[in-house]
């Protein structure tokens, strides 16, 4: 008998390694070639270096590399981009965290140096897990957002967009982190139910009586300009157009029939203050009030809270409250939970102030941008609601101006005479905070003294310029004109308000066009409770470990199979650790198909069509769902196919003719396994590989998906419930009289309709 090809019983993890050598010195197996086949481009998530990689984001990149590879072995030339977004407050704060000195005691050179440090550490163990997991995007040409080259891409795209008139500046109350010291976008916050308390204060009024306001905000009491109950709202009608005296402040404050109030909120009456919310925002400018600002930037009171001055919110909070009941005027309090806005990096409760900020027109767009996410192929489609939500619910243009260092630069010069503000012709990097004036004299008045912009844009200014970068705008045209828009977004669910919204936005806005042609979103990896991983919380597990354990092959298996597309999976040591025994499975059933040498095609007998027709079932499958970018169609049935259909029965029916040298059997047992290995190449890459290059000799991942085999007899799959069931109850009847498998069991005949397969199945069952 001959030896199998394969060696060793258990699939070794040390040949992964072994593989990623020799994937590195083979750069054409995954190189983008224009030559190959049409082009297919991957705007290929940039993520951010922020410590250990979360194994959901793990299982995320592993699921886009899974449909790189796929579209390679459908005849795509695909351009598999990588990048790093390493621009922003995360790395800021890691480096203010470090040296224990807040971003504006730095020098900002010194600053923007140590940042620069720190993400370049970060940004490798990144890329060496995506090396490690068999990713194949272009690593060996990773772009940073914080290169210069980047950078003056992405000015180039602002300095366009500002010659069209899209970018103004304003003062305007805008969400703002303490904590972060800069304006947000709405993109930037999270709302969340936390622990609050709501206290009843009694405002007196004018010609006797009161009303009760109900507020989470007491500290903003300096700041109220209006007190609003609802039309309908019996217990306060004959408070409504009455002036109200603002309780230990003494201000002023009409009350007003307003629609937004909440009558089942509280007391339903509520205080409108310059700023406690969207809410008070939006009626000031309603009812034409005058603002005061309450909380400065470092976040804490100013001069109009008079006592309070200075006080940080919270101590503040807590003083006004005992005021307000040595004032008799303080009728209850109670805990409540209450939503509330947190800046999504900080995690600390955001504040409305009035704030000068550059802005980007996008509510004159919403239509438009709506139409355009129709345009798009969503998968799973129902994720496509997402963005429509987002577009929906935004209530201010993007404030895209950050009082921070490690950020691109806004490209612009204000001339000191008239107060224009100029911006540069595109193409270099501009630092206008230290960089003098590209130019001589103002165009509007001649003037000739020009002061830089010292803030920077909004991280997602850079990010949304993804997908032209990768489709080469502005670089190469005939390659833009080609593939644009790009053919495929996949990301990660919870930064489509970000990261798709800015990208659909940008992209409509430079060249009038949907960004992409589909857009895969896929689920987050949350821990075996159900709940999002955080080291905060002591859930988070790093992904070393769990590649190291267990293997990279496994880790991506789990994932394509493990939920459907867009559906959020809980990491699981054990189901990775049951992908591995089906890796096992796979490597060993290879192992045994490795003794017999490939032969061409024999004669084959009917045991060899139906396994041949069942497997070109699950091609026309897998086929489909690679083309849908849906791998949790090929990861389940080819394991349910080798697992419970080739394995057990096709193999066991044949093994006896293999031996005997049947050019038949051997030939489909060799075709199955290639065209499983083919199928299952971009899910497992590694074993697969091994497998092909140990018994066929070259890279399964230079092959492309098998396509339906002609001259196959399809109907013989109509009779694969009854083959199984026999088989199966053989094996039971066996197992009931304790007769080894391998030993005769008489008295039982093979139906009439399995008679093309009798001589395979007495061999197989030893059958009398």
């Amino acid at each position: 008998m001959a030896e199998p090809k394969l060696k060793g019983k258990q699939w070794d993890l040390a040949v992964e390694r072994e593989l990623l050598a020799a994937w590195a010195a083979e750069p054409a197996l995954y190189a983008f070639n224009p030559d190959r086949g049409p082009t297919f481009v991957i705007d290929t998530p940039p993520p951010y270096p922020s410590g250990d990689w979360h194994p959901g984001a793990v299982v995320g990149y592993s699921l886009i590399d899974m449909v790189a590879r796929a579209q390679r072995m459908l005849g795509k030339a695909v351009l598999f981009p990588m990048g790093l977004d390493r621009n922003g407050i995360n790395i800021e704060r890691t480096v203010e965290r470090k040296y224990r000195k807040p971003l504006h005691e730095w020098d900002r050179e010194e600053f923007i140096a140590k940042c620069r440090e720190e993400i370049s550490r970060i940004g490798e163990g990144i890329l060496e897990i995506a090396r490690r997991m068999g990713m194949t995007m272009d690593l060996a040409n990773t772009y940073y957002t914080d290169s210069d080259a980047y950078r003056a891409y992405s000015q180039g795209i602002f300095i366009d967009l500002f010659n069209k008139g899209l970018f103004y500046r304003g003062e305007r109350p805008t969400f703002y982190c303490v904590a972060c010291g800069t304006p947000l976008a709405e993109a930037d916050i999270l709302y969340e139910e936390v622990p609050s308390t709501l206290a009843w204060i009694r405002f007196p009024l004018e010609g006797g009586g009161s009303v009760t306001i109900a507020t989470t905000r007491p500290e903003l009491l300096p700041a109220c300009r209006a007190v609003i109950v609802h039309p309908e709202d019996a217990r306060w009608r004959d408070a409504v157009g009455k002036t109200a005296k603002v309780a230990i402040f003494g201000g002023a404050a009409p009350v007003v029939a307003h629609p937004g109030a909440k009558m089942d909120f509280g007391s339903g009456a509520a205080m409108i203050c310059s700023y406690g919310d969207m809410v008070d925002v939006r009626l000031f400018r309603e009812l034409q009030l005058d603002p005061v600002k309450a909380i400065d930037e470092q976040g804490r009171m100013t001069k109009v809270a008079g006592p309070f001055a200075g006080l940080a919110v919270e101590e503040a909070r807590a003083k006004v409250l005992l005021a307000l009941q040595a004032q008799g005027l303080l009728e209850k309090t109670e805990a409540i939970q209450h939503k509330t806005p947190l800046c999504e990096r900080s995690r600390t409760p955001v504040e409305f102030l009035s704030q000068d900020a550059w802005y980007l027109k996008q509510l004159d767009h919403r239509e438009a941008l709506r139409r355009i996410a129709h345009e798009m192929a969503f998968h799973p489609p129902r994720h496509r609601q997402l963005l429509l939500d987002w577009i929906d619910s935004l209530t201010i243009d993007w404030p895209v101006s950050r009082r921070r260092y490690y950020h691109t630069e806004i490209p612009l010069w204000t001339c000191k005479k008239c107060n224009l503000a100029l911006v540069p012709k595109p193409g270099k990097y501009y630092r206008p905070w230290k960089d003098p004036a590209p130019f001589d004299e103002c165009p509007n008045c001649a003037g000739t003294e020009f002061v830089g912009e010292d803030r920077v844009f909004d991280t997602w200014m850079d990010s949304s310029c993804s997908n032209l970068w990768v489709s080469r705008y502005r670089i190469d045209d005939g390659f833009f004109e080609e593939n644009f828009p790009v053919h495929l977004r996949p990301q990660g669910r919870e930064i489509v308000r970000t990261w798709l919204y800015y990208t659909t936005l940008k992209s409509y806005l430079v060249h009038g066009k949907k960004p992409f042609h589909d857009v895969m979103i896929h689920g987050l990896g949350l821990d075996a409770h159900g709940r999002a991983m955080h080291r905060t919380t002591g859930n988070y597990v790093p992904a070393d470990p769990l590649i190291d354990a267990h293997g990279a092959d496994a880790i991506r298996y789990f994932g394509a199979s493990e939920t459907g597309p867009g559906e959020d999976f809980r990491i699981s040591e054990e189901k990775i650790g049951g992908a591995r025994k089906f890796i096992t499975k796979l490597w060993n059933v290879a192992r045994f198909i490795s003794m017999f040498p490939p032969v061409p095609a024999g004669k084959l007998k009917a045991s060899d069509e139906w396994i041949l027709a069942e497997m070109n079932v699950l091609v026309a499958e897998c086929r489909g769902a690679y083309e849908d970018h849906n791998m949790f169609v090929p990861s389940n049935r080819c394991r349910e196919f080798l697992w419970n259909r080739f394995a057990p029965h096709y193999v066991e029916m044949v093994k006896a003719r293999a031996y005997e040298g049947d050019g038949g059997a051997v030939y489909t047992l060799h075709a199955v396994l290639q065209d499983l290995l083919r199928l299952l190449a971009p899910i497992v890459p590694f074993c697969t590989d091994k497998i092909w290059r140990e018994v066929y000799g070259g890279s399964v991942h230079g092959e492309l998906f098998p396509s339906l085999r002609a001259g196959v007899r399809e109907e013989l799959t109509k009779l694969t419930p009854e083959l199984e069931a026999f088989n199966s109850e053989v094996w039971r009847l066996k197992k009931e009289r304790g007769i080894p498998l391998g030993q005769p069991l008489e008295g039982l005949g093979i139906p009439e309709s399995l008679q093309r397969f009798a001589d395979d199945l007495r061999k197989m069952h030893h059958l009398a």
